[in-house]
This record gives C-alpha cells, structure tokens and sequence, in this order.
C-alpha cells in the first residue's frame, strides 16, 4: 500500500467544490444557450447584419464586426461567472494563489488570444461557406484540422510562454533531468529538454506535460510538483506522459476530434439550411445565421462529449499502464496520484454517472488500486 493516504477532510471538500462546479457548468451552458436563441428569435441578429451594412459591404469586416459584438457582449453578461468560478471559488477552497490584478491580465491575455485565433477560424469558416455552400463542412474541417497540428507545435514556444515563465530546470535537479531524459530515450521520444514552470504565481495545484511536436517537444514540470513530490513520484508521472506519445495519443487524439469536428459541421450545415427556409436568411453564409451555428454546434459538443471522454479515458488508462511497466514502481505511482488528489482537490471516487458524463481520465481511486496492485 502507498504510504500516501487520501485526505478524508480534503476529499470532502473535492466533492463540494466538484458540485458546484459543475452546476455553474450548467448555468453557464444554459446562459450560452439562452443568449444565443434570444438573438436568433428576437431578431436581432438579422437586425444586427443590417445595421452593418450601413457601414461596410466588405464581408469579411461585416464577420468580423457582427462576431465581435455578439462575442463581446456574452463576454461582458459572463464575466460575474467567470470571475466567480476563476476567482473567487479557487481562493475559497485554497487552491488559488493567484492575485486580482493577475487574473484580471490573465483574462485579458486569453480574451485576446482566444478572440484573435476564434475569428480566424470563424473568417475561415465563411470564406468556406460562400465559395462551397454545399461542401463547406468538409472543407473547413480539413483546414480545421490543419490548423490544430500548427497550433499544437506552436503551443510551448508561443502560446504557452504568454502566461507562464520556462526556465531549464537548474542543476539543483541534474540527476532529475537525467532520469527523464532517460525515460524519454527508452520510450523513444526525442524532447528537447526539462523545463520547470511557475504554476506557483498561480495555484497550489501540481502538473507537469510533454507538450509541443517534433521539434518543439519539451517535458514541463510545475514547481509546484517539483516542491512537493519525490523523484520517484516525478519519474512516474512523467512516464504516463510518454506513455502517451509511445501509443501516439496526440497525433490520434487531433485526428479523433477532426473526425467529430467534422460531424458537427456537417450537422451545422444541415441546421443552416433549415434556417434559410425557417427564418429567411439570405443563404448559409449569411452572418445573421451565427446563432443558429453556435447552437447546432454547441448542442452536438454535448451529445458527443460522454462519448470523446470514454475513449479518452482508454487511452489514459493505457498511458497509466505503460508508467507502470517502464519504471516498474507501482508503489511510487500510487503515491504521486494519492499526492495529486489531496494538492489538487480532485474528486477521487465521484459518482459513476459522472465519471461517465464528465471524466476525461478513470477515476482516482480506480488508478490508484490499480498502481498498488502492481505488478
């Protein structure tokens, strides 16, 4: 048995603050929802389009400037619940360490960001539709999914550094990086180093990844985790992270959510054409439609999502097999996940319709019996 035990007082509070966030889940859900009907009923996406016009006839502005003013105003009727459960609930349950001013340049980074790269795809997404109303789903699907691997390998030298700081790991850690490092040439997995990265400016949460593609992989540690856990307990870690490119989850996981991708728009498609005969628009290129998009695809994210988290789980509980087998420390690996579910505040035995439901990962307690048990 792990020495590590989990925390009862600490599970307790895991399962309150799991509740509550996954009812704020839902109201957020049925706010996006709501918002995004109220737009399509009442008009005022058609009202919006033509107003517009009045001011430019370029279709690629008039995209551009009816996103950013539905998207800007759901951001502003949002942002008490965002704030509420970015902020306010992590500092309640001593997760968060992250100051107001912080969060605030943290919302601010990933609101231009995430607006920059989702008009893009959005622009991209209605060049499709008006060259090849018919075929637009697959086409934009593919240069979706292009535009997934790009990111991917961008992610730790762009992306990533825009909200935390990457340091090489220092000498201090040199028989650490030496085991890694060794870990990742018996998996066969070419990183170009160990870096540690401060997730302590902002959560008492520990992680770490492999992240980026051919040449931009690199390991990532959280100082947290570095702080907290054994070398032992880091090495296993780890290997359930190489597990993941040795069974070549990434490449496969980007290539699964393209195919579902794909299923939504082609359902978008059909719910456009409806909505051409249902609420006149002007075609399914027609802006005004975005509500009606946002909704089909939003709607099939959710059908789809017990479904995209049950293979997720299969491929994470191979990952957790090939952590066991390539540092053969059972015991070790029981420990770090006993550690992560008390420093974490993760829900470890969460009722099974959840796990269903929600859970990208098996549920703590299953993984752990199952690294005590081995070999």
């Amino acid at each position: 048995m792990s020495e590590i035990t989990l925390d009862p007082e600490r599970q307790e509070q895991a399962k309150e603050y799991a509740r509550i966030r996954r009812r704020l889940m839902v109201v957020d859900l049925a706010l996006g929802g709501l918002y995004a009907l109220v737009w399509l009923l009442g008009g005022l996406s058609v009202g919006l389009r033509d107003y517009l016009l009045q001011w430019t006839d370029n279709v690629g502005l008039l995209v551009a400037g009816f996103v950013l003013i539905f998207g800007g105003i759901y951001f502003l009727l949002d942002l008490p619940l965002g704030y509420y459960s970015g902020f306010v609930l992590p500092h309640r349950y001593g997760l968060s360490t992250q100051t107001l001013s912080g969060w605030v340049v943290d919302l601010i980074k990933s609101v231009l960001l995430g607006g920059i790269l989702g008009l893009l795809v959005i622009e991209i997404i209605y060049y499709v539709l008006r060259i090849s109303p018919d075929l637009w789903w697959l086409w934009a699907g593919l240069i979706l999914l292009f535009f997934s691997v790009i990111l991917a390998n961008l992610a730790p030298v762009l992306l990533m550094p825009l909200f935390y700081k990457f340091v090489p790991l220092e000498e201090e850690h040199a028989d650490l990086v030496d085991r890694l490092m060794n870990l990742a040439d018996r998996a066969g997995t070419r990183v170009r180093g160990v870096y540690q990265f401060d997730m302590s400016r902002r959560t008492k949460a520990a992680n770490a990844a492999i992240t980026g593609l051919g040449n931009t992989r690199r390991i990532i540690l959280g100082d947290t985790l570095i702080n907290e856990f054994s070398p032992d307990e880091v090495e296993t870690i780890l290997a359930h992270e190489l597990g993941h490119q040795v069974h070549r989850d990434i490449p496969i996981g980007i290539l699964v959510e393209s195919i579902i991708t794909l299923g939504g728009l082609y359902l978008a498609s059909l719910g456009l054409q409806w909505g051409v005969e249902v609420f006149g628009f002007e075609g399914v290129a027609d802006i005004a439609a975005f509500p009606l998009f946002g909704l089909v695809v939003g709607a099939y994210g959710l059908v789809t999502m017990p479904l995209g988290n049950a293979f997720s789980r299969w491929r994470e509980r191979r990952a957790d097999e090939y952590a066991l087998k390539a540092t053969g420390n059972g015991q070790a690996y029981a420990s770090a996940l006993t550690r992560l579910a008390n420093q974490n505040l993760a829900e470890a035995d969460p009722e099974p319709w959840v796990e269903v439901l929600l859970y990208s990962h098996p549920a703590l307690t299953k993984r752990i019996a199952m690294a005590e048990s081995y070999p």
